[in-house]
């Protein structure tokens, strides 16, 4: 397990379950599971953050699943305040993997190079697991509020501010707001959802306009 020296009981709970911890500073998220992988002394690596949880199915699947490929992808779903959201339900993503077959790239929502929102990603053969990965990212407001600042503002530090980027964010966040309320059915999770989904839509407009006043 990797730690950036966290201040909770964090370590003290994976090394009491048997993990090997690893502290080290934290410098980046691409940097970090770049990191973490290159630690990883196993031919095959399940990639966690610390907020994340294996539901049952998904311990059984990885349990049994079959060597001859590179990498599984398993499926997320995120909850907000306790309920799980449509519009983050059921993303796939390609987390247990050979550790020799994989790369990392980041994948900022907005238009600049943030070394964040990070991807794994493989050119050999990936399957898909069954059962759910369980994302615990926001048991409050509060909390989503300040990883959303948090997240913005680092967009925001490797964008160049543009009127007319902000503009073209503005207007493209219109568009986004419907296809996460109608298409991703955010609209059915009731205020929760709402309230996700506008903040989504306009994240990229928020960045560009925090990149315009620095």
């Amino acid at each position: 397990m990797l730690d950036a020296y966290s201040r909770d009981h964090t370590v003290q709970f994976a090394r009491g379950a048997g993990a090997v911890v690893v502290q080290r500073e934290w410098t980046d998220f691409v940097d970090a599971r770049r990191f973490a992988l290159a630690s990883a002394q196993t031919p095959w690596a399940l990639m966690l953050d610390a907020d994340e949880a294996l539901d049952d199915v998904l311990c059984d699947a990885i349990g049994e699943a079959s060597d001859d490929v590179d990498g599984y992808i398993v499926r997320r779903t995120t909850y907000f305040c306790g309920h799980p959201l449509r519009m983050w339900r059921n993303e796939p993503l390609l987390r247990l993997f050979r550790t020799d077959r994989v790369t990392l790239k980041a994948n900022p929502a907005a238009a600049g190079d943030a070394l964040l929102h990070e991807a794994w990603s493989s050119t050999g053969t990936v399957g898909e697991l069954s059962g759910t990965l369980l994302h615990f990212s926001y048991p409050d407001v509060a909390s989503y509020r300040a990883k959303y600042d948090r997240y913005t503002s680092l967009e925001a530090e490797r964008l160049r501010g543009s009127f007319f980027g902000l503009l073209g964010a503005c207007a493209a966040s219109v568009p986004r707001l419907a296809w996460l309320l109608f298409g991703k059915g955010a609209l059915l999770d009731g205020p929760r959802g709402w309230y996700v989904a506008y903040h989504s839509a306009i994240y990229p407009a928020v960045a560009m306009g925090k990149a315009l006043l620095q």
